[in-house]
């Protein structure tokens, strides 16, 4: 299966990747996700790629209770 839908999240500072992938285990172990090589500091957001629309909504929705620290 490939990644065929993606999804935008607001995130700041350094350690962007790090920071998700601890998220996602915490919140979403069971979504299969992949993330860019590598993000540059200055950004404000990141595109995850995901296999299918209702793990998009269930990341956006779990981000809406639990966002990003």
């Amino acid at each position: 299966m490939t990644f065929k839908y993606s999804v935008t999240l607001p995130i700041t500072g350094s350690h962007k990747l790090g920071r998700f992938r601890s998220w996602a285990e915490a919140h979403l172990p069971e979504v299969a996700y992949s993330l860019p090589y590598q993000t540059p500091i200055k950004t404000e957001t990141m595109t995850v790629r995901l296999r299918s629309l209702d793990d998009r909504k269930r990341i956006l929705e779990t981000y809406a209770q639990n966002p990003l620290s």
